[in-house]
C-alpha cells in the first residue's frame, strides 16, 4: 500500500487519464475529474471499463486492505460470501453494467462485488455528515446542501475520488461522487435537482438486523432513486417498497423541500427540517428509531438555525467545523435549482482544501 501511495503522489495531482471511448469521456474539469457515459448498461459497462479500467485494477484489493489493518483479515471469507448474497439482490440492469465492466477491464469480478457491497456487511466504514439549508434561509433563493463524506481511505483513496455522471438509455441521468469501481451511489444529484447522501447508523431501537441478505446492497438502492425519482416524496416511496440491507439515514433535497429516511430493514421513520434547517450525522433521531442520539457533529451543525440566511461559504464553513480529520476525504455542496456541485477533494480533511465549482446541467443533458 505505501508503494502505491507513494506512486499516486509522485504522478502529480492527476490520478487519471483523460481519454474517450465512443460517446464516454473522462476529462477535467476547473481540476476535477469527471467520468461520463451515457446508453444501455451494457454500454455504461463498457465505456468504464475503457476509461476507468486501469484504475480500478489498482484498487480493486482495498477491502482486502481495510480488513488487514482492522484486524479482521481472517474474515475476508465470511465477507465475500455475505457479499455474493446481497450482489445477487442488485437491481438486474446494474449488474448487467457490472458484468459488462468486468469481463472488458479483466478486473476480478468476485471482488468488485465485495467493493460494492463491503459498506453492507462491514459496518462502521462510514461516518458522514450533512446540513441541507432550505430556500427559506438560503443567501441564493434555492436549497442547499452540505456535506462531508468520512471514510477510511488507508491514505489510497483520497487520490482517486471522481465525479460519475451517467445519463442511462430511459432514465434520469445523475452525477455522483465516488471512486473508480463504485456502481452505486452513496453522494449524487439528477437532472430533476433530486440529490442525496448516506449516513451509516449502527444503533437502532426497533430490534433490526443490522444485515439483512434479501436486502437491495443500499448504494444500488440510492442509485435507483436518482434514475427514477424527481422529488423527495417520489423516494420516499421507492425506498419504502425496497427490500433494504441494514441500518442508515439517507438525507434528500429536490428543488423545494428536504427530508432525511431513517431506515432499517423493518422501519422508515421521516424526519422534516426546523426553522429551514436540516442536519444528519450518525444516529437515528425519531422517536421509533433513536438510541442514544447525541453526536456533537449534529449540535454543531444545527446552530446554522441561528442565522437568518446562508451562502455557499457559510455551508462550507460549517462543514469544515465537523470535519474528522483523515477521515474527511470530500466535501460537496450541491445546489439543486440551478444544478451545481461545489467539490473538495485531493487531500483529508477535504472540508479545508478549495471548493471547484462543477457546472452540472451540460453534463447531465442528452449528448446524441
Amino acid at each position: 500500500m505505501c508503494s502505491l501511495a507513494a506512486w499516486v503522489r509522485a504522478d502529480d495531482v492527476r490520478a487519471f487519464q483523460e481519454r474517450r471511448s465512443g460517446p464516454a469521456e473522462l476529462k477535467y474539469l476547473n481540476g476535477l475529474p469527471v467520468l461520463c457515459v451515457e446508453g444501455t448498461p451494457e454500454e455504461m459497462g463498457r465505456q468504464k471499463a475503457d476509461l476507468i479500467g486501469d484504475v480500478v485494477g489498482r484498487i480493486i484489493e482495498y477491502p482486502q486492505r481495510l480488513l488487514k489493518q482492522s484486524g479482521h483479515e481472517d474474515r475476508l471469507q465470511k465477507y465475500l460470501e455475505m457479499s455474493k448474497t446481497l450482489g445477487a439482490n442488485i437491481p438486474a440492469a446494474h449488474r448487467a453494467e457490472m458484468l459488462a465492466f468486468a469481463e472488458r477491464s479483466g478486473v476480478n469480478r468476485e471482488m468488485g462485488i465485495l467493493g460494492n457491497t463491503l459498506a453492507d456487511v462491514y459496518r462502521g466504514s462510514f461516518s458522514c455528515s450533512s446540513l441541507i439549508v432550505e430556500p427559506e434561509k438560503s443567501a441564493t433563493g434555492g436549497p442547499l446542501f452540505g456535506r462531508n463524506l468520512d471514510f477510511y481511505t488507508l491514505g489510497l483513496l483520497d487520490h482517486y475520488s471522481l465525479v460519475v455522471v451517467q445519463r442511462p438509455k430511459g432514465k434520469h441521468a445523475f452525477a455522483a461522487v465516488g471512486f473508480p469501481g463504485l456502481f452505486g451511489c452513496l453522494s449524487g444529484i439528477n437532472d430533476a435537482g433530486l440529490a442525496l447522501a448516506v449516513h451509516e447508523v449502527f444503533l437502532s431501537r426497533d430490534g433490526s438486523p443490522v444485515v439483512n441478505p434479501k436486502g437491495v446492497p443500499y448504494a444500488f438502492c440510492f442509485r435507483r432513486i436518482l434514475e427514477e425519482c424527481a422529488t423527495i416524496e417520489e423516494a420516499e416511496r421507492l425506498l419504502r417498497s425496497t427490500e433494504r440491507s441494514t441500518m442508515l439515514s439517507l438525507a434528500v433535497c429536490d428543488r423545494r423541500n428536504s427530508l432525511v429516511l431513517e431506515m432499517t430493514p423493518r422501519t422508515v421513520a421521516t424526519r422534516r427540517s426546523s426553522d429551514s434547517i436540516l442536519a444528519c450525522t450518525n444516529h437515528f433521531r425519531t422517536e421509533s428509531l433513536a438510541f442514544m442520539p447525541w453526536c456533537n457533529r449534529y449540535r454543531k451543525l444545527i446552530q446554522a438555525r441561528k442565522l437568518d440566511q446562508l451562502d455557499v461559504a457559510e455551508v462550507a464553513r460549517r462543514m469544515d467545523e465537523v470535519n474528522m480529520g483523515r477521515m474527511t476525504v470530500q466535501t460537496m455542496i450541491f445546489e439543486p435549482v440551478p444544478l451545481k456541485l461545489h467539490l473538495a477533494i485531493g487531500g483529508c480533511p477535504s472540508s479545508a482544501l478549495p471548493m471547484k465549482l462543477l457546472e452540472l446541467k451540460p453534463l447531465l443533458s442528452p449528448q446524441r
